[in-house]
């Protein structure tokens, strides 16, 4: 069977390392941004700025704190490596298993949207929106890795 979308195995190693911090350290970050607050505070490129009470600038270089960003980059990447990367003994069930945990979160993903939408407005909404951009790959990491293991598990029990 083709898995021409699939990273090798060793991937899944990666994601993890990259993941689970990434995922500590956002979550600290969404209590309490401060404690990370300039903290990597370097100059970099930016296409457009803009501030709530401020001037917008376009293609400058700007002073901000990338711990933000670096920890979405961690999340997003170590989230594409554990639910994309191949496992040891990939079969075409485990394909089967890995498109429908897709399914499954996508479902998943939008009706938490649709229901959000209905009923968190102003900042609330604008964090939900945000959180979006990965909640999809930890629902579908989530769902795969659980169904992978009681398939693991019902095997054991039959030998």
């Amino acid at each position: 069977m083709k898995t021409r979308f699939l990273f090798p195995n060793q991937f899944k190693t990666l994601g993890w390392i990259l993941f689970v911090p990434s995922l500590i350290l956002g979550i600290l970050y969404s209590i309490n941004n401060e404690i990370l607050k300039s903290f990597l505070k370097i100059k970099v490129f930016a296409i457009a700025e803009t501030q709530l009470f401020n001037y917008n600038s376009y293609f400058k270089f700007v002073e901000n704190d990338i711990i933000d960003e670096l920890i979405l980059i961690g999340l997003i990447i170590g989230g594409i490596f554990i639910g994309f990367s191949k496992l040891k003994n990939e079969d075409e069930y485990i394909s089967k298993i890995r498109y429908e945990s897709l399914v499954w979160a996508t479902y998943l993903n939008y009706a938490l949207i649709i229901i959000f939408t209905l009923f968190l407005y102003g900042f609330a909404y604008l964090s939900i929106v945000f959180y979006n951009l990965f909640t999809l790959l930890l629902f579908f990491i989530i769902r795969f890795h659980y169904t992978i293991y009681k398939l693991n598990k019902a095997n054991r029990d039959d030998e």
